[in-house]
């Protein structure tokens, strides 16, 4: 399992994570978010400040999520693995 974390006062709606990795769209407020519905997103938990998503796999097998984070203008994306 790994987690994606988005902070939301960080993102500035570049997108260029939207590019990079399916499973990023974007909110009603303008800024990036995960995608609940995507396939292997377990859950996804919003707030005023993160969005923090709970996904199957290991982050340093999934491709997408790591070049999404990477591209992120003001770095306001992490990937890290969890414990189950």
């Amino acid at each position: 399992m790994f987690e994606i974390a988005i902070d939301r006062d960080a993102c500035d709606g570049i997108f260029a994570c939207l590019a990079r990795d399916g499973r990023f769209v974007e909110d009603d407020d303008g800024l990036a978010t995960i995608d609940p519905d995507a396939a292997g997103v377990v859950r996804v938990e919003r707030s005023d400040e993160r969005v923090v998503a709970l996904l199957e796999g290991d982050a340093e097998a999934d491709d997408d999520a790591t070049l999404a984070a990477r591209a992120c203008p003001p770095g306001a994306i992490s990937v890290r693995e969890v414990d189950a």
